[in-house]
Order: structure tokens, then sequence, then C-alpha cells
């Protein structure tokens, strides 16, 4: 009885065996990347370019409008199969989804940095295990050789513009030797975005001595956190010319802050209020007058990284930067491009 039993078990190893070699002969036998259940890559998806994609979070309507426009190019429609992951403003979150997509072994790893800091150890990781890695709308400090390239805006040259439309004003008025108290609302410390927005103001800021930043703090990109920021600063000082916010979503809640401190902003206002990223919200109040320049900060990035990728995938060279290009919108101008913004 026990013989019979091995020979049994014996016969079906060589069985298992024979069918192992006849997949593997015939092509049959390959490897899937495993995802997650409820979006499973299977054999079918096998010639589509898999990216995995770990978004900074969802703070802003910009923030959810990049978003979608990767979604969009990256289809598979367009030939791709992403994986997006949300980090939620958290930047353990990220490297561990971007450890996550080097264990799937995905073709190309995708990512907006929360910080530029952090990320020498995990994008280490990734290029041992041979992927690309693309940076989106920020950028990492360094470490250049750790990523293959950058598609977003050029940052500082928002700054600069923010900077070169106040000097514009203030001459216009005649009021360029006078001294222009100025409030700045930054965006998360040691982003991409506040670094570089900071250092392109304060170039042109530097040519102007009678330029004073009397208040610098923190709103995180958010409503909830510019509402409250600014209304430390209408508490602090009551001097205030020129509000400069880093991002539409800290402008609409320092607009709160402002209406209930019973002042106004303006060219007739208590004083002139400057954004950035230029969302179509933001752009009405251009219009009326209340935001006097929206720096335009493009999120519709996803076509130039899809195009990139495909270059990648034919063996073609690639820069190590692409920006977007990008508008100064003023009440002169808005209303050109007000009817066909979407976001």
């Amino acid at each position: 009885m026990v013989k019979n039993e091995k020979r049994l078990v014996m016969a079906l190893v060589v069985v298992m065996v024979l069918f192992l070699s006849l997949l593997i002969a015939n092509g049959g036998f390959q490897q899937t990347i495993p995802a997650d259940p409820d979006d499973a890559h299977t054999l079918e998806d096998e010639d589509l370019i898999v990216v995995g994609f770990s978004q900074l979070g969802s703070e802003s309507v910009w923030r959810a409008t990049h978003t979608q426009s990767i979604q969009k190019a990256l289809s598979k429609e367009n030939g791709f199969f992403l994986q997006y992951s949300n980090a939620r403003q958290k930047q353990e979150n990220q490297i561990k989804a971007i450890r996550g997509f080097i264990s799937q072994r995905v073709d190309y790893i995708v990512f907006s940095p929360l910080m530029e800091d952090g990320w020498e150890t995990v994008l280490t990781e990734a290029k041992e295990a041979g992927i690309p890695v693309i940076l989106v709308d920020r950028k990492i400090s360094g470490a250049e050789d750790l990523y293959t390239t950058f598609i977003g805006s050029n940052m500082e040259a928002e700054g600069r513009k923010a900077g070169e439309w106040l000097e514009k004003y203030e001459q216009s008025k005649g009021t360029e030797d006078e001294d222009v108290n100025i409030v700045v609302l930054t965006g998360t410390m040691g982003s991409t975005s506040q670094r570089g927005r900071s250092s392109g103001f304060e170039k042109i800021m530097s040519q102007h001595q009678n330029w004073k930043v009397i208040g610098l703090t923190s709103g995180d990109f958010t409503v909830v956190k510019g509402k409250e920021v600014m209304a430390q600063m209408l508490s602090r000082y009551d001097d205030i010319d020129v509000v400069v916010s880093q991002n539409d979503e800290m402008t609409f809640g320092a607009m709160e802050a402002i209406r209930e401190a019973g002042k106004t902003t303006g060219e007739d206002g208590d004083m002139i209020l400057i954004s950035f990223d230029g969302v179509r919200d933001a752009l009405e109040l251009v219009k009326n007058g209340e935001i006097s320049c929206d720096v335009e900060c493009n999120p519709l990035q996803g076509q130039l990284l899809a195009n990139v990728i495909k270059r990648l995938e034919a063996g073609q060279s690639v820069g190590k930067e692409y920006f977007v290009n990008e508008l100064v919108f003023t009440k002169e101008n808005v209303s050109a491009y007000l009817s066909n913004r979407a976001y």
C-alpha cells in the first residue's frame, strides 16, 4: 500500500514537471506584476507600460487636476497600466509606496515629492533595481543621478514673475520709491514650490531696498491654514500693503480673514493681493479685481509625461528637465482665458 502511494506521488511529480516544461517552451509561463486585488495586473496587460505613481496628496483643486491629468494620459487606451498611490501629505507614505513599486518591479516610478530632502535611500533602491524615476511638479535636492528627468513648473520663474508684476505696478502708480510692507504666506516649508517661489520673488525684491517683508509664515497650501495665519498677520500688523500668497487655496483663506477684519483687497482696497496657481475660482477674483495678479502654475503635465516615457521606451535620450508653459493673469488679460478654464 505504501509502495503504491509513493509511485502515485512520483507520477504526479513527473506530470507537473512535463506540464511546466511545455508552458515555458511555448512562452505561456510569464511573470505578472502583483497589484491591488481591486485593480489586478493580468496576463492581458503584458504589453502595457507599467507605471507606479505616488501623488503627494489631494489638498487642492490644483492637485486634483494634476492627478487627473496624469491618470488620463497614462491610461490603458494609451498603452499604460497605472498604479496610483495618494500619500496624503506624508513623506513616509510616499517612501512606502515607492518601495512597493520597486517590489512589484514596475517599469517606471513617477512621484511628486512632498519635500525636497529625504529621498536618497529609497531612490538608491530604485536605481539598484533598474527602475527609472521621473519627478513631476516638484524636485528633490541634490541626488540628480537618482532620477531620470523632471517634468513640471519653473517655480523660481513663477516667483520672479510675481516680483516683476509688483515692480511694474508700483511704477505705474508712481510709488516705486515709497516703502512697501509685504506679508508672505508660504507653502509647505522645504517643498520645491515654497523654495522656488520664495527665491524668485526675493531676487526681484533685493533690487528694491524700500520693499520690506514684515511678516512671513507657512500656510501649508490649505484654505484653513491660510485663513489662520493671515488672521494672525492682521492682528500683528496694521500697515500691510501687499500680501504674497504662494497658492490659491491659501489665498482663499487669507481673503476670508481679511474680510472678517473689515478690510479689502485690490487696487482700490487696503492691500494688494498676489497669488499663484491660476485655478478658475481665483481667476474670477482676478477678473473682479480682488486678486491683482495670479501667476499660473500649470497642472496639465500628464501628456508631456506620457511623451517622455514613450521616448524612453523607444531608447531615445531625454533632457534632465521639462517645463510646462505658464502665464501671468491680471484684470487686463484674464477674461480671454476664463471661458476655457476647466479647473
